[in-house]
């Protein structure tokens, strides 16, 4: 997917009964008035907007009070991922790191951004800096929320961010396709007390596998090796 850069158009109206001249961007296919973008271009323009305006009224209101802007800029970033498509999770951190560093360059400014997407962590991994960055995981502790820090290092991509501590799932799927996974992990082990008692038998899992797995996944290979193993064993 390529992604072009939004670029701001000539305010129009769009009601007789609407005084007001809507911002517009310029979009492939023609002028979109702000209102009637999509819900991600939309938060977006939304998140660069506040910036310039934060910024601009804070030095407004320094030069009215006859003192110097403050250096310490604190954003905070909820819900990173909101509306956007996969290609823009994988930018917008970094695009928002990289603006960060330009307004440091006269300021301290410190980022608090919180995501529920895998390839968000994964869009930071080039850009992240261990020396000032963290990681932390919120969590519900007796009767308040708890901030763990989790030690720093790349996953690779998204399904490995999906597995690790960050986000916690045992498998990158389906939860039928997880309860499989597991059961025939197990078998394979031959620790029955880990086997949901609809899946007891090796051909009860396959069957399991063969309706919740495609045919190309990567966990065939090792479930047909025991198999063979299985029935060789058995001879």
């Amino acid at each position: 997917m390529t992604i072009l850069p939004l670029r701001p158009g000539e305010p129009t109206r769009v009601s007789i009964d609407d005084v007001r001249d809507i911002p517009t961007i310029e979009m492939p296919y023609g002028t979109v008035p702000i209102i009637h973008a999509s819900a991600g271009i939309r938060r977006v323009a939304a998140l660069a907007y506040l910036l310039v305006w934060s910024l601009h009224e804070h030095i407004q209101a320094s030069k009215l009070l006859n003192q110097e802007p403050d250096s310490r800029i604190v954003l905070l970033f909820d819900e990173v991922e909101t509306h956007l498509h996969p290609a823009w999770q994988r930018q917008v951190l970094p695009a928002l790191l990289a603006v960060v560093d330009e307004l440091a360059q006269e300021g301290n400014v410190q980022v608090l951004a919180a995501t529920h997407a895998p390839l968000v962590m994964a869009s930071v991994e080039t850009v992240f800096d261990d020396a000032r960055d963290r990681i932390f995981h919120l969590d519900l502790g007796t009767g308040c929320a708890v901030a763990d820090e989790i030690p720093w290092a790349k996953r690779g991509d998204a399904v490995g961010w999906l597995v690790s501590e960050v986000f916690g799932l045992r498998q990158a799927r389906s939860r039928e396709a997880e309860r499989a996974i597991e059961a025939a992990e197990a078998f394979m082990r031959g620790d029955g007390a880990e086997i949901p008692d609809d899946l007891r038998s090796e051909d009860a899992i396959h069957a399991e596998l063969e309706r919740v797995l495609p045919g190309h996944d990567p966990f065939w290979p090792r479930w047909i090796v025991s198999i063979e193993k299985n029935q060789r064993s058995a001879e």
